[in-house]
């Protein structure tokens, strides 16, 4: 006879009380009968896998399948034993009510005036006890000598005995509630047994395969099918993780379904999926906000107990206590850090897989628990971004919401509930979980609130679902193993369940993570044609647009135009080699005097010409220019020569042809560029050697010939007529538009620009009074320009005027020194009879410098060519290797809509082919 048969024979004698005597010795053959037969199956399903060994999965697929259909018929036939039980009661109330009926239209009148009595044993009793009062109350009042006596007498006996037929049956449905727990009970004894069973064949069978994987001669066969042969979960978790890289914000594209755990603090959310994964994988705090991010947790099956984070190799033993701990303080760490900067939550998710013999093929993610209140500590915003962090999940149409309340709160103080009926006001994807029952029983709720929070009465908000667990003693030292033991033994002896308000569908952890899984894959099934479907059209879409925009160029991504961009930089810098010394000698005499030209001028050549004699000129010469050697000049020499050599590298760089790709590496270059020119260190021994070079090509005065004579002086009167434009310059902005631009040109000169004018104009009275004028002016010159200005109403201070005297002095001088150089053009052989009180030394001061400028460049093109060239080749390499690992600074660098739209249809087509695969899979498992 069929399970299903058995439970309808056994619900139809329950409807007759006279078979009721016998149902305790049918119960218990119908459970020896079951669980023999199911042995006997299980044994078989064993040996097969042993036996047949490549239809083992097969064979796995089938019990599992017959396990489900065995536990939904068994559920099945228990509820119609339940409602029959329940028509053979309603049937014998109903007998009971017309036999009192009857005796109540015999309209006798000591049965009248114990109608009261009647009642009032009815309330105390209840009916079904009330019928064996009523026929003695009538008995009493007939014993006056009523002419019905016989027939009373019939009546009264009929009742009495279906009074005790009654209270027989009471006692039967007792004992027969007892034997359905203790048979539920070892059901799931039974049940639990045979499933470690074969969680430890699936195991064995995992292993063969890893072992048989390793094998030279399967691993290319295996590689072939990889995809096919991955877990479905594995290969959902992967595809999720693209949609999360490629649509950060939870848009229209990723629609695919999650498990997301909602519930307020401390209401048994973590506690929750620990015992869906089976292992105490999450840090804890009493009382205090533990989850700080969104968790994303995939759960598989798997022969060893492990977990494992996205990105990383190493791998947890969830069955050892000093590794489960390691990886608690590592998801502590991680969400901390996520929390830098003084924020309480955070956006960033981090992904963890856990596999593990007998787990439920699922992905959850944990948010963090709602509050009410911010407390000290916390940002401000913290009650809000959990609340939009848990809406911006939600929102997924295809997710599923697994809403944790807790039991042991009041109803009305949850926060939870609202959030969800808002964001799933149908329930068609809420499942309802209530924790901590146990405390709720220990603090007496009324088991009728408890039954209407599980029949969905009590709340607005409505699911698919409805579930009561327990997930601890409040010990956090508890094992996973344990909270289950104490979990069904509370259960197996709970009032609720005894009382009706649980029901056994809707109890256990077990129970829960079997719908929570169904409830997933069948979203899964029902929504991932739709998601590919999305994604082959916005790949069209994608595609036609670079055919428009790009039709000759290839579709690289940012990786690969970078990867691109590097070999063309460094084949830019070996093309530093094809650069003639002449050219480099010449760049690097331009790059010194540019940067030494005001300084020469300002600090050594202006000074030393305030001497009177021509001495005193060399004297004051030789020492600055011996303090600046031994200083300032070897150091800037090397730091110009190093300039010299990235500015060449720059101009290699920079794109000889109309290529539009050339424009993507732009920003790399200067990049590169701008780090070789940090990261330069001068090496000392070659600052030492130059410093040397220079201090005795320095000392050299010698003026050989007449070519020397005229390049020195072709020199200085290069570099004064630099020098003198440059001060013209500053000093018309210094003192503003002249009559002839504010007439033409409508400009108009500043208060700073009046007062600088009006100073210039009583200083050049001191210039034409003395044409030697000395550098500074003395404290009587002060004083007198500035009374002289006063006078004109202007009113400036000494420091205004020295400043606008710098200046004047500096024009003054150089036009003075070019004059003066004329005279020494053809004075080489008869310097003595210039009339220059200098006797043209300060050619001979440019010539030194102009012979060391040569000098030094080429020691410097000695330098690059031995070793500075190899050392920006290696920073170049360094650089370009700390770039390729840096994600943020590739997409700073590279940018533009060639690259976003190549980066896109990369991410489109990776999702699409592993939704395709996904698809695929899904569809074989289905037909196996």
């Amino acid at each position: 006879m069929s399970m299903t048969a058995t439970l309808r024979t056994l619900s139809a004698s329950t409807s007759r009380p006279s078979t009721l005597i016998h149902r305790r010795t049918f119960v218990s053959g119908f459970a020896k009968r079951f669980i023999s037969g199911f042995g006997r199956f299980a044994t078989r399903g064993t040996v097969g896998v042993t036996v047949l060994g490549g239809t083992a999965y097969a064979a796995d697929q089938y019990y599992q399948r017959f396990l489900r259909g065995t536990v939904a018929r068994y559920e099945d036939g228990r509820e119609r034993m339940r409602a029959r039980w329940a028509g053979a009661r309603d049937r014998a109330k109903g007998g009971v009510d017309s036999m009192r009926d009857m005796l109540a239209g015999f309209n006798l009148q000591p049965l009248n005036e114990s109608k009261p009595k009647m009642r009032k044993a009815s309330t105390e009793k209840g009916k079904d006890d009330a019928v064996p009062e009523t026929v003695d109350a009538y008995s009493a009042s007939s014993d006056s000598g009523s002419a019905d006596d016989k027939e009373l007498s019939a009546i009264r006996e009929k009742v009495q005995g279906l009074s005790e037929q009654l209270a027989k049956a009471h006692q039967e449905h007792s004992k027969s509630q007892k034997e359905f727990v203790e048979m539920q009970n070892q059901f799931q004894r039974e049940l639990e047994k045979k499933d470690q069973a074969n969680r430890e064949l699936k195991r064995q069978l995992l292993l063969h395969k890893q072992d048989s994987s390793s094998s030279p001669s399967a691993s290319s066969q295996m590689s072939a099918d990889d995809d096919k042969k991955r877990p479905l979960i594995d290969m959902y978790s992967e595809l999720l993780d693209l949609l999360s890289e490629y649509d950060t914000g939870f848009d229209v594209q990723d629609h695919l379904p999650r498990v997301v755990v909602v519930g307020d603090q401390s209401a048994g959310k973590t506690s929750v999926l620990e015992m869906i994964a089976q292992a105490r994988i999450f840090p804890r705090g009493g009382g205090e906000m533990m989850t700080r991010s969104p968790v994303m947790v995939t759960l598989s099956e798997g022969a060893h107990h492990v977990a494992q984070f996205k990105g990383s190799l190493k791998q947890y033993d969830l069955t050892s206590e000093r590794e489960l701990q390691q990886l608690r303080n590592e998801i502590e760490q991680r969400m901390r850090a996520s929390v830098a900067g003084g924020r309480t939550v955070s956006q960033d998710v981090i992904s963890l897989s856990v596999r593990g013999p007998g787990l439920q093929r699922v992905v959850l993610v944990d948010l963090p628990g709602i509050i009410s209140t911010v407390t000290s500590g916390m940002a401000a915003d913290t009650r809000d971004s959990i609340v939009s962090m848990s809406k911006q999940y939600m929102n997924n149409p295809n997710a599923i919401i697994l809403c944790i309340q807790d039991g042991a709160v009041d109803a009305e103080r949850s926060m939870v509930t609202d959030l969800v009926r808002s964001m799933d006001p149908t329930g068609k994807r809420t499942i309802f979980v209530m924790t901590k029952v146990d405390l709720a029983e220990k603090s007496a709720v009324n088991p009728q609130r408890i039954k209407a929070i599980m029949e969905g009465k009590l709340f607005p908000m409505k699911a698919l679902g409805y579930f009561a667990v327990v997930t601890g003693r409040g010990n956090t030292d508890d094992s996973i193993e344990a909270i289950r033991q104490y979990e069904e033994h509370y259960f197996a002896t709970s009032s609720f369940f005894r009382s009706g308000a649980l029901k056994a569908s809707q109890m256990s952890t077990r129970n829960l993570s079997y719908e929570v899984s169904r409830c997933f894959w069948r979203m899964v099934q029902d929504s991932v044609q739709e998601q590919a479907d999305t994604f082959r059209a916005h790949r069209y879409n994608l595609e036609t647009e670079w055919k428009n925009t790009f039709p000759r160029l290839r579709e690289l991504d940012r990786n690969e135009l970078f990867e691109k961009g590097k070999d063309d930089i460094l084949d830019h810098l070996a093309d530093l080699s094809r650069i003639q010394p002449h050219t480099w000698e010449a760049n690097m005499v331009e790059r010194l005097w540019k940067e030494m030209s005001n300084p020469v001028v300002d600090d050594i050549y202006l000074p030393a010409a305030q001497g009177t004699t021509a001495s005193n000129f060399n004297t004051r010469a030789d020492i600055r220019l011996r303090q600046w050697a031994n200083k300032e000049l070897p150091r800037l020499s090397i730091q110009s020569g190093w300039e010299v050599l990235l500015g060449n590298f720059a101009s290699a760089l920079q794109p000889h042809s109309k290529d539009k790709q050339a424009d993507l590496f732009a920003a790399l270059k200067e990049e590169v560029i701008k780090q070789c020119r940090n990261q330069h260190v001068a090496l000392a021994d070659s600052v030492d050697k130059l410093r040397v070079i220079q201090m005795n090509t320095l000392e050299d005065r010698a003026v050989t010939s007449t070519h020397q004579w005229d390049d020195a002086v072709k020199f200085m009167e290069t570099t004064l007529t630099a020098q003198l434009k440059a001060a013209q310059e500053q000093n018309h902005t210094m003192v503003g538009p002249g009559a002839t631009e504010r007439w033409l040109y409508w400009q108009s000169k500043s208060k700073e620009q009046s007062d600088r004018d009006a100073t210039v104009q009583e200083l050049n009275k001191l210039l034409e009074a003395n044409k030697d004028h000395a550098e500074r002016l003395v404290a009587d010159e002060l004083t007198t320009v500035r009374k002289n200005l006063e006078t004109r109403g202007v009113s400036v201070q000494d420091p205004f005027i020295n400043e606008t005297w710098k200046h004047m002095y500096r024009e003054h001088f150089l036009m003075r020194s070019l004059a003066n150089m004329q005279e020494c053009k053809k004075a080489f052989y008869h310097r003595e009879l210039a009339t220059s009180q200098l006797h043209c030394d300060d050619v001979v001061l440019f010539w030194r410098i102009q012979r060391m400028l040569h000098i030094t460049g080429n020691a410097l093109r000695q330098q690059i060519e031995s070793s500075e060239a190899r050392q920006l080749a290696k920073q170049v390499k360094q650089i370009l290797d700390s770039l390729s690992h840096n994600t943020e600074m590739k997409q700073q660098l590279i940018t533009g809509r060639q690259v976003e739209l190549a980066e896109e249809l990369k991410g489109v087509r990776s999702i699409q082919e592993k939704l395709d695969s996904f698809i695929a899979s899904l569809q074989d498992e289905k037909r196996s």
